[in-house]
């Protein structure tokens, strides 16, 4: 949900992203940190306001986000199933892909 908000709103604190999702400040604030420790964001000083610390997308992609995109979600998903059975991996796969976009920022209205 943070790097949902991050990519809506490129330049961003810690309070806009919270404001924004509903999460707590402090789940926003743990998130920050391992992505900026994944090296996924950066942080600065907002020029406008030293008190305020601005978040940015970091430029080019970690390594980190590299070797899990190239790695898939099959393995990890199928360990965390408890099976190796294919078919079973690809029919999780299918409804998680249905749900993201389903659940993307600008899908429509939700029902019930």
């Amino acid at each position: 949900m943070v790097v949902a908000d991050l990519r809506a709103h490129p330049e961003t604190s810690v309070g806009e992203i919270a404001a924004r999702t509903g999460l707590p400040q402090s789940a926003v604030s743990g998130a920050v940190a391992r992505l900026k420790e994944a090296g996924a964001v950066v942080t600065a000083p907002d020029p406008a306001d030293r008190r305020r610390v601005v978040i940015r997308q970091a430029p080019g992609q970690s390594a980190r986000v590299e070797a899990v995109r190239a790695g898939g979600v099959e393995g990890p998903l199928a360990a965390a199933l408890g099976t190796d059975d294919p078919a079973q991996v690809a029919e999780v796969v299918e409804v998680l892909e249905f749900l993201a976009r389903r659940l993307a920022p600008g899908s429509g209205p939700r029902r019930p």
